[in-house]
């Protein structure tokens, strides 16, 4: 409880005074005097990023929350399951190249099945990650490092793009020197204007990948999934904590006793030899003395609606179902299902974001793979394809989809034999209720493979000549 309590008032704080000290040494606006000599953003001075003091405190704040708060822990905790539980799978469309994706995914030092929990874990819980890379100038081997977000001193925007983040400054270190990583993009350094190429080569600390979330387009950094909720998840704990308390006092209780009759010097010589009972012991007096064990009465009433009201607010923000938390509520299976729908709505959209970073990570991989042998690689070449498979979030229940395509089937025949659908739209119908059981169909190749298979089957359905019976007797 102490702990907790001097962590909360540390964090709420806001001296006048350490805020500014702390604002000249780590606003990070300008990098250097001749960095931003020359050119400006488009965007002008607009900025939606938060103030360094402001960023610093949520991060440190997430942090406390997930290691401290069981609610915190489980907005981080519960998406990260459902994503990465069954494991993620790197594939290239080039064969040759399965082998350099596969090499880099289980490097000693990548160990990219134990690594890659913590770094979307952090990912969410900070809101950006930053990994260094080292490449092997002899066969473009790439292994990741790791910059913690709170190394990060200026993300530059490119001038002509503020949506594109170029470059990564740190904090300078004991010796006073700062790093600068140039920001992965993979393809040539063309993709940007001259200008802006100028800015990237002042960078030469080596490449980095940069990734945020609950960012803006104008925003150089990102923001942790536990800002919003911070203040209630907190709430939430102090709550639980204030009952714990109030349980306590319930279940204490005194001894109070009565003397009839006696004088107040009778009563005070009496406190003085008189002991509390040990359990299961005897006591003997006399009728004029009266034993009453008495438990305080603090007129609290019932508070389990007040703890989900908190609760619910939070997981609500969360997006996430009440009975998800160990509340049941009135749910029954069918509204249960219904209602994580939107649920995994939002783990989607986060799978997405980690699915361009896999694969964002994997055609880098590729690229300085096939650097090391010849010319760097136009960034749409076939060479680079790669595709980050995730399992399905949580098991389909296929029963309704098994007889809906059954229904399906026969309302298409009966629809192409009345002439009131084509066989490629009927197709395209069976297609739709087919990717519901995870059986992903291209209408027209499965219409073309059809037609193919039912022509070669009406060409092996060939009766053979007839023969003419014999004659029966009497006929000739």
């Amino acid at each position: 409880m102490g702990f907790r309590a001097t962590f909360r008032k540390w964090l709420r704080a806001t001296p006048a005074a350490e805020e500014s000290e702390r604002l000249v040494e780590a606003a990070g606006k300008t990098i250097d005097a001749d960095d931003e000599n020359g050119w400006r953003r488009l965007s002008g001075d607009v900025t939606r990023d938060l103030s360094p003091l402001a960023q610093d405190r949520m991060r440190e704040t997430a942090l406390y929350l997930w290691d401290a708060n069981l609610l915190a822990n489980r907005i981080i905790e519960l998406p990260l399951a459902y994503l990465l539980a069954e494991g993620v799978e790197l594939r290239a469309d080039d064969e040759g190249m399965q082998a350099v994706l596969t090499r880099f995914w289980s490097d000693p030092v990548n160990q990219m099945d134990v690594k890659l929990p913590k770094k979307v874990r952090e990912l969410a819980i900070f809101g950006e990650q930053c990994w260094p890379t080292f490449v092997n100038e002899h066969d473009g081997h790439v292994r990741l490092g790791y910059l913690d977000p709170a190394l990060i001193a200026t993300v530059v925007l490119d001038p002509d793009n503020p949506e594109q983040p170029i470059g990564i400054v740190t904090t300078k270190d004991r010796k006073g020197v700062a790093r600068r990583f140039r920001v992965i993009v993979n393809g040539p350094e063309s993709v940007f204007t001259e200008r802006t190429q100028q800015i990237r080569e002042t960078f030469t600390d080596g490449e980095a990948f940069f990734f945020t979330v609950n960012d803006l387009s104008v925003s150089s950094r990102g923001r942790s999934d536990l800002r919003a909720p911070a203040d209630w998840v907190d709430a939430y704990d102090q709550f639980l904590f204030g009952e714990i308390e109030r349980y306590n006092f319930l279940r204490a209780f005194m001894w109070d006793v009565t003397l009839s009759g006696a004088t107040p010097e009778k009563v005070e010589e009496r406190a003085r030899k008189i002991t509390a009972p040990k359990p299961g012991s005897v006591r003997v007096h006399n009728d004029s003395e009266k034993w009453e064990a008495v438990t305080p009465d603090v007129k609290a009433g019932d508070t389990t609606e007040g703890a989900r009201l908190f609760r619910n607010h939070v997981l609500g923000g969360a997006t996430i179902p009440e009975h998800w938390f160990g509340g049941g509520g009135d749910v029954n299976r069918a509204t249960g299902e219904s209602m994580g729908e939107p649920t995994f709505k939002a783990f989607s959209m986060r799978q997405r974001l980690v699915k361009h970073i896999l694969e964002s990570m994997g055609r880098y991989v590729i690229r300085q793979a096939i650097m090391a042998k010849s010319a760097e690689p136009d960034w749409d070449d076939e060479r680079l394809a790669v595709e980050a498979v995730f399992p399905e979030m949580t098991a389909r229940d296929t029963t309704k989809y098994a007889a809906a395509i059954v229904q399906v089937v026969t309302a298409v025949a009966a629809a192409i034999d009345a002439g009131l659908m084509t066989e490629e739209t009927g197709v395209a119908l069976i297609a739709t209720v087919a990717g519901r059981l995870g059986v992903e169909i291209d209408p027209k190749a499965e219409l073309v493979a059809a037609q193919a298979a039912r022509a070669a089957r009406r060409a092996e359905d060939v009766f053979p000549p007839s023969v003419d019976p014999e004659p029966e007797l009497g006929d000739e």
